[in-house]
């Protein structure tokens, strides 16, 4: 019989009171009876909606069965068969917009906690000694894979048990990407993601780090190496500003170099050397999952006050609802209808204040959200000492600007088709380089169609 409680089984977590002073995970996961509890909920319907929305195709159904029942091996190999990361996804994709969205048990309560039995199963795995996977036979065929975040590391996963030598190229000095310098350690521990890639390197994926694509190799110089294929992945990390008077002010950080400083570089831990404002007081413009991710790290780094400024309501917030929840019980300050007009400064050129208008909603925009607009008049001043924009990014240009024929749309991402291959013969792309900033799955999706058409087009060559 299913277990028809309307409710998941909840998450253990920290306090907020605890968590908002130290980096440790929030969210604890389920033990062996949770996860098989809320396993049990799942009517494993015959038409598999949920399957549907997922951009990996994960065997949902399947896996959960195998939970319900207690074998929770049997539940990995499912998962692992079509995704690469599950104790990433685990804890960072929204599933409540993807495949909880479809789950037949959201209609009349909580849609079954896909994601919380992923993570579990991910990490019970994890607990387990474990058998080094096996290298696949060489077909003696090369292929590069710029950048190593989900999508990279997804395309690489995918063509080395396919038999190729793959290769892949990291700017930073870590493997990764985004896994590592973007997601706090709180969301996503460094950990895990390291002993998700210690993996491509049992199937022989070479891994460079510091290798600066565009600028210590370009593109058509891997072809003359030898690789009969490059995958772009390189994200999005170009960041953005507004372009208002004082963002030059010292204080004002992208979110881009604020969460790398403080995630890569360990800024949080007293042994590290790596500079960051201690904070007293923190404003960050923007509304998504980087902007939470920004906020929550500023209160973790001690600031009295943080506050999240965006210009449009809370209904109109991107961020996952998991991440506003959890930044409204550290403690952080919602600035709803609010948009910077300048930032303001000392004598010593250092932040002092943000200049703030509020706002209202107006008539949809072309992406059908209500566009907002100035309330005359209404100018105040938050008294911050710093300030951290997190209102999105771009794909760097170096990489499309050190290459010969590869095209990109006007905001920088490289254009491809439905197989994810560029407008340079050979030369594929996915994740945020083609995007901009989206989700992992998303990007893991891209990586595993690439992959695939990259193995149908070196089958011709």
């Amino acid at each position: 019989m299913p277990n028809m409680s309307p409710k998941k089984v909840i998450m253990p977590e920290q306090e907020p009171e605890i968590r908002a002073r130290n980096f440790d995970e929030v969210t604890l996961g389920y033990t062996k009876e949770m996860a098989i509890e809320e396993a049990q909920r799942c009517l494993d319907c015959k038409h598999k909606p949920c399957v549907s929305g997922c951009p990996v195709n994960v065997r949902i159904p399947e896996f959960i069965k195998e939970v319900a029942g207690g074998d929770f091996e049997k539940a990995y190999e499912i998962i692992k068969s079509t995704n690469f990361l599950p104790a990433v996804c685990g804890r960072v994709c929204p599933q409540e917009s993807q495949c909880e969205a479809k789950c037949v048990r959201g209609i009349k309560g909580e849609p079954v906690g896909i994601g919380r039995l992923e993570r579990f199963v991910a990490d019970y795995m994890m607990s387990q000694p474990q058998n080094k996977v096996a290298k696949p036979e060489s077909n003696g065929i090369k292929v590069a894979v710029v950048g190593s975040g989900p999508a990279s590391l997804t395309c690489a996963n995918d063509l080395a048990k396919l038999g190729y030598e793959v290769t892949i190229f990291e700017a930073f000095h870590t493997a990764g990407g985004v896994l590592m310098y973007g997601i706090p350690e709180f969301r996503l521990p460094k950990d895990i993601v390291q002993r998700e890639i210690n993996t491509l390197k049992d199937l022989g994926v070479n891994i460079m780090t510091n290798m600066v694509i565009g600028r210590v190799l370009s593109v058509d110089e891997l072809f003359d190496m030898g690789y009969k294929s490059v995958f772009v992945g390189s994200g999005a990390g170009l960041p953005r500003f507004m372009g208002i008077e004082g963002e030059g002010l010292v204080g004002v950080y992208s979110a881009n170099e604020y969460l790398t400083r403080i995630n890569l570089m360990k800024a949080y831990l007293d042994e590290y050397e790596t500079p960051v404002k201690k904070s007293k007081s923190v404003a960050v413009v923007g509304g998504g999952n980087v902007a939470m991710d920004s906020a929550r790290s500023a209160i973790r780094l001690g600031a009295e006050h943080v506050y999240i400024v965006y210009r449009r309501s809370e209904d109109e917030m991107p961020a996952r609802l998991e991440e506003v929840h959890h930044a409204k019980q550290e403690g952080i300050e919602f600035k709803f209808l609010t948009n910077p007009v300048k930032v303001i400064g000392n004598e010593k050129g250092q932040v002092t204040g943000l200049e703030c208008i509020k706002m209202e909603l107006g008539e949809p925009d072309a992406s059908g959200r209500r566009s907002p607009k100035e309330v005359e008049s209404s100018n105040f001043i938050l008294e911050v000492d710093t300030v951290v924009m997190a209102i999105g990014t771009s794909p760097n240009p170096l990489i499309r600007s050190t290459t010969t024929g590869l095209d990109a749309n006007r905001h920088g991402c490289l254009l491809v088709n439905e197989d994810n291959m560029t407008s340079k013969e050979g030369v594929y792309a996915g994740g945020d380089a083609v995007t901009g900033a989206a989700t992992v799955i998303l990007a893991m999706g891209a990586g595993k169609n690439a992959a695939q058409s990259i193995h149908d087009f070196l089958k011709n060559v």
